[in-house]
């Protein structure tokens, strides 16, 4: 009959975790969908802003072109992401 008792005890004490569990999770779960929820719209306004540079950018190189098609007076444009020319 201790054996039972033990055993009963030890699913008592299992059930409340799970039930503390069972409570939590939905908050948890739903302060994840936020962040997501903002990290989405800050990517996408991020991607809005990237293709009007990349817009903005096609639209000078095409003004910058010479008329006979030939090379542009200056250096061609470099991405600012690019790595620096050179060794170091």
């Amino acid at each position: 009959m201790e054996i039972f008792g033990g055993f009963v005890t030890m699913m008592s004490i299992l059930g409340f975790f799970l039930t503390v569990i069972w409570f939590v999770l939905p908050f948890v779960i739903f302060g994840i969908k936020g962040k997501v929820d903002r990290s989405v719209e800050l990517l996408e306004s991020i991607d809005r802003r990237l293709s009007d540079v990349e817009s903005r950018l096609a639209r000078i190189t095409e003004r910058s072109a010479a008329p006979d098609g030939g090379e542009a007076a200056g250096p061609p444009p470099t991405c600012a992401g690019s790595p620096p020319s050179g060794g170091g």
